[in-house]
């Protein structure tokens, strides 16, 4: 009985940090395209490089942070310091004054989720399957609606604070976050004192790698949500109702995560999952038969539902396929393959829209999550 309050109090704190850092980070992300491209000056291929490079730092700190906590069984270092690297970014955020100056604290930012393998890794540890998917969820859940705070903070007080003062407050709650972790976290003492080797790919199994190349090819498609923004703009929408767009699809995410995560262990994974490339892949075709505000918003609810279904399910899905012993060494190393095709898929995604047309990465994505679909249904479920 200790063990379960200790559990989920564990949750809670995980779930409140979770809100405040998000409330942060999306204070921020509405603006994005436009700070980087109207304000600094930078075109649609430095957008998606910089967008890419996040997800690849994403990808490469989760994957180094999962490794060194399996091998020497320690989480919540890894968890308070990031939170403090996502405050401290911002800071650097608000004092640019050229998009250049922008890459070392997208670096520091996205290095700042050195935080997420080990946390999962806990809170798949002090899960069981009949409520791993509902802790992912709620975690998910928490994370969209201190996003959708932050969007509703950017939007009121954009007027009067300018990006550059928001980008300030928006580092406050981060740094809050990882004073909750670091003074309220009790960290398990690990069942043995041995060091454990790394893992390696051949410690996993082959529906481990079916799933991980699988998803790799649907993250070649999925650039980022910046796209959406500047392809909105593109179809009318004005720039100050850009960030009313990013709260319908944030909402919609806020909202279903946690049903989805409840579904998932009911109904199981794999098809909740393929709800979610199903709903990605209505994005696309909206997007590129449609250019009306209607069709436009309703493509920002659709995206904010595959967010909901995909995010908190494949965390619970890749925990449950990993080696025991290897949770946070196999949720990071599975982040890092789909950030590392993050990087291209962005770029890619600038690429087209700049030489062929802002339709063309829409068809490219449709291509590869139909794929990705299909692959999906070889994949084997616990």
């Amino acid at each position: 009985m200790p063990e379960q309050k200790q559990a989920k109090k564990t949750i809670r704190v995980f779930a409140l940090a979770s809100f405040l850092n998000d409330l942060g980070s999306d204070i921020i992300y509405p603006l994005w395209p436009m700070f980087v491209t109207s304000v600094l000056g930078a075109n649609m291929v430095v957008l998606g490089f910089l967008d890419g490079l996040g997800e690849a730092l994403v990808s490469l700190s989760q994957a180094v942070s999962g490794y060194i906590s399996d091998r020497i069984r320690k989480r919540k270092a890894f968890v308070w310091l990031g939170y403090l690297c996502g405050g401290a970014s911002r800071i650097g955020y608000s004092v640019s004054a050229v998009w250049q100056h922008l890459i070392p604290f997208r670096i520091l930012d996205r290095a700042g989720k050195i935080r997420s393998a080990p946390r999962d890794a806990i809170i798949a540890d002090i899960s069981t399957k009949e409520n791993r998917g509902h802790n992912f969820g709620l975690l998910r859940a928490m994370d969209n609606l201190g996003a959708v705070c932050g969007i509703i903070i950017s939007i009121v007080f954009f007027q009067l604070l300018g990006y550059k003062k928001l980008f300030l407050l928006a580092a406050i709650p981060s740094l809050i976050g990882a004073g909750l972790i670091f003074f309220l976290i009790k960290e398990r003492k690990a069942q043995d004192s041995n060091v454990y080797k790394g893992i390696s790919f051949k410690d996993l199994s082959g529906n481990f790698r079916l799933y991980l190349f699988l998803s790799a090819i649907f993250a070649l498609g999925s650039f980022s949500y910046s796209f959406l923004l500047i392809y909105a703009k593109r179809c009318g929408f004005s720039a100050g109702f850009l960030p009313v767009l990013y709260l319908i699809f944030t909402v919609a995410a806020a909202i279903f995560s946690l049903p989805f995560g409840r579904l998932s262990d009911s109904i199981g994974r794999k098809l909740v999952l393929a709800a979610g490339y199903i709903l990605w892949m209505l994005v696309c075709v909206l997007l590129i038969f449609s250019q009306g505000a209607l069709a436009v918003i309703l493509s920002f609810f659709l995206y904010g539902l595959h967010k909901a279904a995909l995010e908190p399910v494949q965390k619970t899905f890749v925990s449950e396929l990993a080696p025991k012993d290897y949770k946070a060494s196999s949720l990071g190393g599975f982040q890092m393959v789909i950030g590392l095709c993050a990087l291209p898929a962005s770029f890619i995604a600038g690429l087209l829209w700049d030489k062929a047309g802002a339709a063309s990465p829409f068809y490219f994505s449709l291509a590869l999550s139909a794929l990705s679909m299909a692959l999906l249904f070889f994949v084997k479920e616990r």
